[in-house]
Protein backbone atom coordinates (compact mmCIF):
# COMPACT_ATOMS: atom_id res chain seq x y z
CA UNK A 1 0.00 0.00 0.00
CA UNK A 2 1.56 3.24 -1.18
CA UNK A 3 1.46 6.74 1.28
CA UNK A 4 -0.97 7.88 -1.07
CA UNK A 5 -3.63 5.16 -0.39
CA UNK A 6 -2.55 5.25 3.63
CA UNK A 7 -3.18 9.22 3.73
CA UNK A 8 -6.72 8.37 1.99
CA UNK A 9 -7.90 5.64 4.17
CA UNK A 10 -6.68 7.57 7.07
CA UNK A 11 -8.56 11.06 5.93
CA UNK A 12 -11.58 8.69 5.48
CA UNK A 13 -11.48 7.05 8.74
CA UNK A 14 -11.35 10.79 10.37
CA UNK A 15 -14.44 11.73 7.73
CA UNK A 16 -16.73 8.67 9.01
CA UNK A 17 -15.85 9.63 12.96
CA UNK A 18 -16.34 13.10 12.67
CA UNK A 19 -19.49 12.10 11.20
CA UNK A 20 -20.66 9.46 13.92
CA UNK A 21 -19.61 12.34 16.36
CA UNK A 22 -22.19 14.57 14.63
CA UNK A 23 -24.66 11.88 14.56
CA UNK A 24 -24.72 10.96 18.29
CA UNK A 25 -24.86 14.44 19.06
CA UNK A 26 -27.85 15.39 17.04
CA UNK A 27 -29.75 11.96 18.56
CA UNK A 28 -28.52 13.02 22.29
CA UNK A 29 -31.94 13.93 24.00
CA UNK A 30 -31.73 17.88 25.29
CA UNK A 31 -34.01 19.15 28.18
CA UNK A 32 -33.97 22.46 29.91
CA UNK A 33 -35.93 22.87 33.08
CA UNK A 34 -36.53 26.30 34.50
CA UNK A 35 -36.60 26.66 38.29
CA UNK A 36 -36.95 29.21 40.97
CA UNK A 37 -35.04 28.89 44.24
CA UNK A 38 -38.26 27.69 46.26
CA UNK A 39 -37.13 24.95 47.98
CA UNK A 40 -40.72 22.24 46.78
CA UNK A 41 -39.79 23.85 42.83
CA UNK A 42 -36.17 22.85 43.49
CA UNK A 43 -36.79 19.75 44.96
CA UNK A 44 -38.55 18.81 42.10
CA UNK A 45 -36.94 19.85 39.29
CA UNK A 46 -33.77 18.19 40.38
CA UNK A 47 -35.69 14.97 41.26
CA UNK A 48 -36.91 15.04 37.49
CA UNK A 49 -33.55 15.71 36.24
CA UNK A 50 -32.10 13.10 37.92
CA UNK A 51 -35.00 10.10 36.81
CA UNK A 52 -34.46 12.21 33.03
CA UNK A 53 -30.96 11.62 32.88
CA UNK A 54 -31.38 7.93 33.76
CA UNK A 55 -33.31 7.53 30.59
CA UNK A 56 -30.67 9.41 28.60
CA UNK A 57 -31.64 12.91 28.57
CA UNK A 58 -28.96 15.60 29.20
CA UNK A 59 -30.89 18.12 31.26
CA UNK A 60 -29.98 21.78 31.46
CA UNK A 61 -31.25 23.72 34.45
CA UNK A 62 -32.05 27.69 34.29
CA UNK A 63 -32.29 29.38 37.83
CA UNK A 64 -34.10 33.12 37.61
CA UNK A 65 -36.89 34.74 39.43
CA UNK A 66 -40.57 34.02 38.20
CA UNK A 67 -40.99 36.56 35.74
CA UNK A 68 -38.16 35.40 33.61
CA UNK A 69 -38.78 31.81 33.84
CA UNK A 70 -42.27 32.10 32.62
CA UNK A 71 -40.86 33.78 29.72
CA UNK A 72 -37.80 31.50 29.11
CA UNK A 73 -40.71 28.72 29.08
CA UNK A 74 -42.97 30.92 26.44
CA UNK A 75 -39.79 31.77 24.46
CA UNK A 76 -38.48 28.43 24.41
CA UNK A 77 -35.53 29.57 26.28
CA UNK A 78 -36.33 26.58 28.46
CA UNK A 79 -38.76 23.92 27.89
CA UNK A 80 -40.09 22.95 30.95
CA UNK A 81 -41.39 25.09 34.60
CA UNK A 82 -42.43 22.69 37.39
CA UNK A 83 -43.90 25.11 39.79
CA UNK A 84 -46.48 27.20 38.54
CA UNK A 85 -49.14 28.05 41.09
CA UNK A 86 -52.94 28.69 39.74
CA UNK A 87 -55.28 30.12 40.12
CA UNK A 88 -54.15 33.13 42.13
CA UNK A 89 -50.59 33.09 42.36
CA UNK A 90 -48.95 33.28 38.92
CA UNK A 91 -52.52 34.31 37.22
CA UNK A 92 -50.79 37.45 35.60
CA UNK A 93 -48.05 35.69 34.25
CA UNK A 94 -50.09 32.58 32.77
CA UNK A 95 -52.21 35.50 31.26
CA UNK A 96 -49.40 36.87 29.62
CA UNK A 97 -47.88 33.83 28.41
CA UNK A 98 -50.67 31.51 28.32
CA UNK A 99 -51.19 31.23 24.51
CA UNK A 100 -47.43 29.56 24.52
CA UNK A 101 -47.05 27.53 27.32
CA UNK A 102 -49.34 24.32 27.67
CA UNK A 103 -50.03 22.69 30.73
CA UNK A 104 -49.07 19.23 31.41
CA UNK A 105 -50.01 18.02 34.48
CA UNK A 106 -51.41 19.29 38.54
CA UNK A 107 -48.08 17.99 40.58
CA UNK A 108 -49.52 19.18 43.40
CA UNK A 109 -53.26 19.45 44.74
CA UNK A 110 -54.15 21.56 47.96
CA UNK A 111 -51.17 24.39 48.16
CA UNK A 112 -51.84 27.33 49.78
CA UNK A 113 -50.25 30.89 50.41
CA UNK A 114 -50.92 33.63 52.59
CA UNK A 115 -49.77 35.27 56.08
CA UNK A 116 -47.90 32.95 58.79
CA UNK A 117 -46.91 33.45 62.29
CA UNK A 118 -45.52 30.86 64.90
CA UNK A 119 -48.58 29.31 66.75
CA UNK A 120 -47.83 31.15 69.44
CA UNK A 121 -48.74 33.99 68.00
CA UNK A 122 -51.70 36.13 69.83
CA UNK A 123 -52.83 36.84 66.20
CA UNK A 124 -55.66 35.01 64.79
CA UNK A 125 -56.76 36.68 61.63
CA UNK A 126 -54.64 39.53 58.96
CA UNK A 127 -57.31 41.65 60.60
CA UNK A 128 -55.73 41.36 64.17
CA UNK A 129 -52.46 42.91 62.69
CA UNK A 130 -53.67 46.52 63.02
CA UNK A 131 -54.07 46.62 66.42
CA UNK A 132 -50.58 44.57 67.34
CA UNK A 133 -48.79 46.65 64.83
CA UNK A 134 -46.10 47.86 67.53
CA UNK A 135 -45.62 44.13 68.49
CA UNK A 136 -45.11 42.98 64.77
CA UNK A 137 -42.91 46.20 64.27
CA UNK A 138 -45.45 47.38 61.43
CA UNK A 139 -43.16 44.78 58.94
CA UNK A 140 -44.31 41.92 57.39
CA UNK A 141 -41.49 39.82 55.72
CA UNK A 142 -41.61 38.60 51.84
CA UNK A 143 -39.30 37.11 49.49
CA UNK A 144 -38.64 38.12 46.29
CA UNK A 145 -40.27 41.09 44.78
CA UNK A 146 -41.47 39.27 41.46
CA UNK A 147 -43.21 36.32 43.14
CA UNK A 148 -46.91 36.21 43.20
CA UNK A 149 -47.86 36.12 46.82
CA UNK A 150 -45.70 39.17 47.17
CA UNK A 151 -48.09 40.60 44.93
CA UNK A 152 -51.19 38.96 46.91
CA UNK A 153 -49.43 40.85 50.19
CA UNK A 154 -49.98 43.95 48.79
CA UNK A 155 -53.43 43.63 47.95
CA UNK A 156 -53.47 41.74 51.49
CA UNK A 157 -52.28 45.24 52.77
CA UNK A 158 -55.07 47.27 50.65
CA UNK A 159 -57.89 44.98 51.55
CA UNK A 160 -57.73 45.43 55.41
CA UNK A 161 -56.39 48.41 55.69
CA UNK A 162 -53.02 47.42 57.23
CA UNK A 163 -50.45 49.99 58.00
CA UNK A 164 -47.44 47.28 57.23
CA UNK A 165 -44.34 47.62 55.37
CA UNK A 166 -43.95 44.87 52.70
CA UNK A 167 -40.16 43.67 53.28
CA UNK A 168 -38.55 42.22 50.13
CA UNK A 169 -35.80 39.49 50.55
CA UNK A 170 -34.97 36.25 49.39
CA UNK A 171 -36.60 32.87 50.63
CA UNK A 172 -32.95 32.27 52.37
CA UNK A 173 -33.26 35.49 54.00
CA UNK A 174 -36.95 35.34 55.03
CA UNK A 175 -36.33 32.03 56.11
CA UNK A 176 -33.81 33.32 58.44
CA UNK A 177 -35.83 36.18 60.24
CA UNK A 178 -38.41 33.75 60.94
CA UNK A 179 -36.35 31.64 62.90
CA UNK A 180 -34.47 34.49 64.56
CA UNK A 181 -37.66 35.65 65.88
CA UNK A 182 -38.91 32.21 66.93
CA UNK A 183 -35.63 31.16 68.68
CA UNK A 184 -36.45 34.62 70.58
CA UNK A 185 -40.13 34.09 71.04
CA UNK A 186 -41.07 37.22 69.17
CA UNK A 187 -43.95 38.30 67.28
CA UNK A 188 -43.57 38.18 63.51
CA UNK A 189 -45.41 37.39 60.49
CA UNK A 190 -44.22 36.27 57.09
CA UNK A 191 -44.93 35.42 53.19
CA UNK A 192 -45.56 31.82 53.42
CA UNK A 193 -46.80 28.93 51.20
CA UNK A 194 -47.87 25.07 51.89
CA UNK A 195 -46.14 22.87 50.96
CA UNK A 196 -42.46 24.06 52.55
CA UNK A 197 -40.47 22.62 54.68
CA UNK A 198 -41.18 25.40 57.52
CA UNK A 199 -43.78 23.98 58.20
CA UNK A 200 -42.38 20.91 59.48
CA UNK A 201 -38.77 22.78 61.13
CA UNK A 202 -41.29 25.39 63.06
CA UNK A 203 -44.78 25.38 64.37
CA UNK A 204 -46.65 27.87 62.66
CA UNK A 205 -50.28 28.51 60.79
CA UNK A 206 -51.70 30.55 58.42
CA UNK A 207 -53.77 33.78 59.74
CA UNK A 208 -57.71 33.47 58.88
CA UNK A 209 -58.22 35.11 55.75
CA UNK A 210 -61.54 36.14 55.77
CA UNK A 211 -61.27 38.77 52.83
CA UNK A 212 -60.00 35.81 50.44
CA UNK A 213 -56.75 38.37 49.74
CA UNK A 214 -54.56 35.18 48.94
CA UNK A 215 -57.68 33.00 47.06
CA UNK A 216 -58.51 29.78 47.75
CA UNK A 217 -55.90 26.82 48.15
CA UNK A 218 -53.85 26.02 44.47
CA UNK A 219 -52.68 24.02 42.39
CA UNK A 220 -49.05 23.56 41.38
CA UNK A 221 -48.79 22.75 37.83
CA UNK A 222 -46.24 21.68 35.14
CA UNK A 223 -46.07 24.07 32.07
CA UNK A 224 -44.20 23.59 28.68
CA UNK A 225 -43.28 25.50 25.77
CA UNK A 226 -46.01 24.82 22.82
CA UNK A 227 -43.23 23.37 20.33
CA UNK A 228 -41.68 20.99 23.05
CA UNK A 229 -44.78 19.69 23.49
CA UNK A 230 -45.17 18.36 19.87
CA UNK A 231 -41.01 17.39 19.68
CA UNK A 232 -40.54 15.09 22.74
CA UNK A 233 -43.62 13.16 23.51
CA UNK A 234 -41.76 10.75 25.93
CA UNK A 235 -40.68 13.89 27.99
CA UNK A 236 -44.04 15.02 28.12
CA UNK A 237 -45.42 11.51 29.05
CA UNK A 238 -43.39 11.43 31.68
CA UNK A 239 -44.15 15.36 33.15
CA UNK A 240 -47.56 14.33 32.65
CA UNK A 241 -47.26 11.07 35.21
CA UNK A 242 -44.92 13.17 37.69
CA UNK A 243 -47.63 13.58 40.79
CA UNK A 244 -46.20 14.09 44.81
CA UNK A 245 -49.14 14.27 47.37
CA UNK A 246 -48.02 16.36 50.83
CA UNK A 247 -46.53 13.56 52.29
CA UNK A 248 -43.93 12.65 49.22
CA UNK A 249 -43.40 16.24 48.37
CA UNK A 250 -42.52 16.97 52.00
CA UNK A 251 -40.36 14.11 52.26
CA UNK A 252 -38.62 15.13 48.84
CA UNK A 253 -37.74 18.36 50.67
CA UNK A 254 -36.98 17.37 54.36
CA UNK A 255 -34.18 14.55 52.17
CA UNK A 256 -32.69 17.17 50.31
CA UNK A 257 -32.33 19.63 53.49
CA UNK A 258 -31.26 16.89 55.50
CA UNK A 259 -28.09 16.17 52.69
CA UNK A 260 -27.25 20.11 53.58
CA UNK A 261 -29.41 20.80 50.48
CA UNK A 262 -27.14 19.11 48.19
CA UNK A 263 -29.72 18.64 45.68
CA UNK A 264 -28.39 15.52 44.55
CA UNK A 265 -27.84 14.15 47.16
CA UNK A 266 -30.74 14.25 48.76
CA UNK A 267 -32.97 13.61 45.95
CA UNK A 268 -30.91 10.17 45.22
CA UNK A 269 -31.66 9.07 49.30
CA UNK A 270 -35.41 10.30 48.35
CA UNK A 271 -35.26 8.17 45.40
CA UNK A 272 -33.56 4.57 47.11
CA UNK A 273 -36.72 4.50 49.65
CA UNK A 274 -39.48 5.78 46.80
CA UNK A 275 -39.27 3.03 43.93
CA UNK A 276 -42.72 2.31 44.36
CA UNK A 277 -43.79 5.93 43.97
CA UNK A 278 -41.64 6.60 41.10
CA UNK A 279 -42.74 3.12 39.23
CA UNK A 280 -46.01 4.69 38.71
CA UNK A 281 -44.65 7.27 36.79
CA UNK A 282 -43.03 4.51 33.96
Amino acid sequence: MNKRTILTAFFALLILGFTACQQSDSNTKKITIAYVNWSEGQAMTYLAKNLLEKKGYKVTLKNADVAPVFAAVASGDADIFMDAWMPVTHKAYMSNFGEKITVLNTIFDGARIGLVVPDYSAAKTIEDLQQMKSKFGGKIVGIDAGAGIMKSAEEAIISYGLDYQLQTSSEAAMLAVLKKNIDEKQEVVVTGWQPHLMFSQFKLRFLEDPKKAFGEPEKILTIANNEFTVTDTTAVNFFRKFKLNAEQLSSLIAAIADADWHEEEGVKNWISKNQAVIATWE
